[in-house]
């Protein structure tokens, strides 16, 4: 059933698609609730507090729910409508030979980024599976497409990472997920602690490869995505903390080319049971 209700959103145009998502996203925002005022705080601790900003980030919400579908099954239709003009950081990388780690934040599509980077040779991404079992099996049918292989986010999907990226191949996570109590170390995010995996940061350093952020911008009017590439600096600090800060930095600079398009409402300053405690925050 689940995977008919799919397969008729992915029939819909994406700009239909966009504005119906947009519309139930300001919708759900306006009922008052945890949802929403996750949603402000976090918006307001990067300096976002225009309420046209906040429900412009809502909508979005909508909009990259409702693109998933049309994403996941119809692959080369919503490829054509992607787009860059950052590519040369991506050739000048390839061309080192070495691998590379893309980390993606929960920022614009994150669906569309690994499937635009497939035209560079095979990806292995990571992901955790969803809360809802029903998902699971379509996730796994849209994410292992040819080129692109998903790895479960526990030890055996690391050993995967490291394989790919030791045969100078690719991979791709998002840096901004909350890990477990023991994966972590504080560091600031928009002037906030914010609880930061580490993982990102030992593959970089223990396999040489090369950092870079990414993320689709969502194009007004269903046009489609644009993707931004950053590199992160060389060389890379090796302390975890340090090298966390740096990708956290890297991540703040990539939203704010479009910070609407971000998951503000996603539990990003949560505390772990058993993290170590919390330092202070960074005033602003």
């Amino acid at each position: 059933m689940f995977l008919a209700l799919f397969r008729f959103l992915a029939w819909i145009p994406l700009p239909i698609l966009h504005a119906i998502g947009k519309i139930a996203g300001r919708v759900i925002y306006a009922w008052p609730g945890r949802y929403r005022k996750r949603l402000q705080a976090n918006a307001k601790q990067a300096g976002y507090t225009d309420p046209a900003f906040l429900r412009e980030a809502a909508g979005q919400v909508g909009a990259m729910i409702l693109e998933t579908p049309k994403i996941w099954l119809q692959n080369e239709q919503c490829l054509q409508k992607v787009q860059s003009d950052d590519n040369g950081v991506v050739h000048e990388a390839l061309a080192e030979g070495r691998g590379i780690l893309y980390l993606t934040p929960h920022l614009g599509c994150f669906e569309i980024t690994a499937r635009y980077l497939l035209k560079h040779g095979p990806i292995t991404v990571m992901y955790r599976p969803p809360r809802q079992a029903f998902l699971e099996p379509i996730m796994e049918q849209a994410r292992n497409t040819s080129g692109l292989k998903a790895v479960p986010a526990n030890m055996q999907g690391v050993r995967e990472f490291v394989r790919a990226l030791k045969r100078g191949e690719a991979v791709g996570m998002l840096p901004d997920q909350v890990p477990g109590s023991g994966d972590g170390v504080w560091a600031p995010f928009f002037n906030k602690q914010a609880y930061t995996m580490t993982l990102a940061g030992k593959l970089a350093v223990q396999t040489g490869v090369a950092v870079i952020l990414m993320a689709g911008e969502r194009l007004p009017a269903g046009q489609g995505w644009r993707i931004h590439y950053a590199r992160l600096p060389e060389p890379l600090p090796t302390e975890p903390q340090a090298l966390a800060t740096a990708i956290n930095s890297a991540m703040e600079t990539l939203i704010r080319r479009f910070p609407e398009q971000y998951l503000w409402s996603y539990n990003r300053y949560k505390i772990p049971k058993g993290a170590p405690p919390k330092p202070a925050d960074i005033s602003s």
